[in-house]
C-alpha cells in the first residue's frame, strides 16, 4: 500500500482537475462575470442587473403574487426587492418551507468612497468633492487613478435623477491627488495609514472658471452649471443625495495565460455573479433555494438594507403565509431548520506577503472554492464556528458534483482577521459555513481572482441549492 498516498492530504489545483470539456466553460463564464462587473458597480446598479437576469428567466415580484392572493407552489420563483440595495431569490421546494432552505447568502456592496452630503467646494482654482470613505481601505490605494461617479439624487419636485459619469468611453473620469515626490519627504516618513487621511480623499472635479463670476467661486460655479445642463440638479439637490465613486474601467484578464480576472468589486461581487447563475439554473429543488444579495456588508451589515435587519425573516412571513396555513411556529422552523453558506471572498496566499500568512492552513489562487470553518480574529472572536458535522455533509455534496474546493483561513491567528454574514443567520440555529472565492488584493481599487475559482464557487453553491 502506498501510505503517503492514502494517509496523506495533499490539495491540488482547480486547473487540473477540470474535465477537458470544462474548460470552455470556465472561459465563457468568467467572460459573462466580467460583463456583471462592468454593470454592477455600485449596490444599486447589482441590485438592478440580479433583477433583470432574475426575470428573464420566470422569477415574479413577491407584490405581485401577494397582490393576486394566490397560493405559491413547488418550482414557483419569487423574487423580493428590498429597497433597491438587496435582493432576495426563491425558488419554493417541494418541502414545506418549515422544513428549511437551502440558502446561500452573498453582499453586493464594497469598499468604495462616498460624497459627503455637502459636498462640492473650490480650492486653488479647482473645484472638488468632499468624500468619506465607505468599508475598510488602504486610502493610499486610491490616489491618482482614474474614478467614476455613479449615484441617485432627487429634486424638489421629488423626481429622481440617476448619475454615472467615467464608465463610458466618451465620458470624463475624475480622481483624488497626491503629492508629487519631489516634495514629499515629510509624507514618506509617516505611517501608510497616516500619508493619506479621510479628509485628503477630495475628487477632482473641474478647473474651469464662469465667465463674469467672482473669484473663489468661478470654478464650482462652472461644474454646477455642467451638472444643471446635463442633469437639472443643484447645489442644494445634492444633500439628499447617495453618489458613489468607484474606479472607472472595465474588468480584465490577467496574465499571460488570462487565467484570472482583475477588476474592482470582486468582495463580493464575485460570490453574488456565483450565487445568481446557481439559483437561475436549478429546477424544482426538493428544498427552498434561496439566494440572498445583501447590502451594507462592508460597513456590519447594519441598516434596513443589511443582513442585520429582518428583511429575510419578514420575507419567510410573507412565503409561509402564501403556502396555505400560516403561524408564526412555522416560520421559526423554517428558520432554523435551514442550511447556509455564507457566501463572502476570503485572502489567497500572496507569496510577496508569506509574513501573514500559515501555509498548510491557507487558501491558494486556482485551487477551487474557499471554506472557511471560521472567521473572526484572534481567539475567533466574532466567527460563527461551523459544526463538524455540517462541514462532512458538505464535503460528500462537493465530491458527488466535482467541486474543486480547498479549506483554510484568513491568515496567521495574530495576524488579523475578518467577519462575514455568517454570524447574524447562526442566531436562528441554522447551520453555517463560509464559503466563497479566495482573491488578491482584497479591498484594494483592483482585486484579482481565479477564473477556476470562480467558476467552482458557482458549481458548489449549485450543488449545495439544488
Amino acid at each position: 500500500m502506498d501510505k503517503k498516498k492514502n494517509l496523506t492530504f495533499e490539495p491540488k489545483s482547480g486547473w487540473l482537475q477540470l474535465k477537458d470539456k470544462e474548460i470552455n466553460d470556465v472561459m465563457k463564464y468568467n467572460e459573462d462575470y466580467k460583463k456583471f462587473l462592468n454593470v454592477a458597480k455600485t449596490e444599486r446598479l447589482a441590485a438592478l442587473e440580479i433583477i433583470r437576469q432574475a426575470e428573464e428567466v420566470g422569477f415574479v415580484d413577491i407584490n405581485k403574487i401577494l397582490e393576486k392572493g394566490k397560493k405559491i407552489k413547488p418550482g414557483t420563483k419569487i423574487f423580493v426587492n428590498n429597497k433597491n440595495k438587496s435582493i432576495g431569490l426563491f425558488i419554493m421546494g417541494k418541502q414545506p418551507l418549515e422544513n428549511g432552505m437551502n440558502i446561500v447568502g452573498s453582499h453586493i456592496d464594497s469598499p468604495r468612497l462616498d460624497f459627503k452630503p455637502n459636498p462640492i467646494y473650490e480650492d486653488g482654482h479647482i473645484s472638488l468633492a468632499k468624500t468619506h470613505y465607505y468599508g475598510g481601505v488602504k486610502k493610499y490605494q486610491w490616489t491618482t487613478i482614474p474614478l467614476a461617479i455613479h449615484g441617485v439624487l432627487f429634486k424638489k419636485n421629488g423626481e429622481q435623477v440617476n448619475v454615472a459619469i467615467g464608465d463610458s468611453p466618451e465620458d470624463p473620469v475624475f480622481c483624488v491627488t497626491d503629492l508629487l515626490i519631489h516634495l514629499s519627504k515629510a509624507q514618506m516618513q509617516k505611517k501608510m495609514a497616516e500619508a493619506v487621511t479621510g479628509e485628503m480623499m477630495n475628487v477632482v472635479l473641474g478647473n474651469i472658471p464662469l465667465k463674469d463670476e467672482k473669484e473663489g467661486e468661478a470654478v464650482k460655479l462652472g461644474v454646477l452649471s455642467i451638472l444643471m445642463d446635463k442633469y437639472g440638479i443643484t447645489e442644494e439637490d445634492f444633500l439628499m443625495a447617495e453618489i458613489e465613486v468607484v474606479p472607472a474601467g472595465d474588468a480584465r484578464d490577467l496574465g499571460l495565460d488570462r487565467s484570472m480576472v482583475l477588476s474592482y468589486g470582486q468582495d463580493d461581487r464575485v460570490c453574488a455573479y456565483a450565487t445568481l447563475n446557481a439559483i437561475i439554473d436549478i429546477e424544482d429543488p426538493e428544498f427552498t433555494a434561496c439566494a440572498l444579495f445583501m447590502d451594507k456588508e462592508e460597513i456590519g451589515s447594519y441598516g434596513n438594507t443589511g443582513m442585520d435587519s429582518y428583511f429575510l425573516e419578514n420575507t419567510i412571513h410573507e412565503l409561509i403565509s402564501l403556502e396555505g396555513e400560516y403561524s408564526a411556529l412555522k416560520v421559526r422552523r423554517a428558520m432554523k431548520n435551514s442550511k447556509v453558506l455564507s457566501a463572502d471572498v476570503t485572502a489567497a496566499y500572496d507569496p510577496d506577503f508569506p509574513e501573514v500568512m500559515e501555509k498548510q492552513n491557507t487558501c491558494y489562487l486556482g485551487f477551487g472554492v474557499a471554506v472557511s470553518k471560521y472567521g473572526g480574529s484572534g481567539g475567533k472572536g466574532g466567527s460563527n464556528d461551523a459544526n463538524a458535522e455540517f462541514l462532512a455533509e458538505l464535503r460528500k455534496t462537493f465530491a458527488d458534483n466535482d467541486v474543486a474546493w480547498q479549506i483554510g483561513e484568513m491568515g496567521k491567528v495574530d495576524a488579523g482577521g475578518g467577519g462575514t454574514i455568517a454570524y447574524l443567520l447562526s442566531r436562528y440555529g441554522m447551520e453555517v459555513v463560509d464559503c466563497g472565492t479566495p482573491v488578491l488584493n482584497m479591498h484594494s481599487p483592483n482585486e484579482i481572482s481565479s477564473k477556476v475559482d470562480n467558476y467552482m464557487t458557482m458549481k458548489a453553491y449549485k450543488a449545495f441549492m439544488k
